[in-house]
């Protein structure tokens, strides 16, 4: 059994990611929209590594040219 969440979108915002994702229905457009930022998210921390590798690098200082 899934859960089902209904969010109301402005209509000028529906019409835009139906026609972005090329769907006739609103849910299926937003609802796509929100699988592909998931995916993409999940895709984006594999990539850059764990959340918690920031506190690793924290000390690090900007590179900053020699004068002169």
């Amino acid at each position: 059994m899934t859960a089902r969440v209904n969010v109301s979108v402005d209509a000028h915002l529906a019409i835009e990611i139906m026609v972005m994702t090329g769907t006739r229905n609103p849910q299926d457009a937003v609802e796509l929209v929100l699988r592909d930022y998931l995916e993409r998210s999940q895709r984006t921390e594999a990539r850059t590594g764990d959340p918690d590798d920031g506190r690793r690098v924290r000390d690090l200082q900007p590179y900053q040219p020699p004068e002169g």
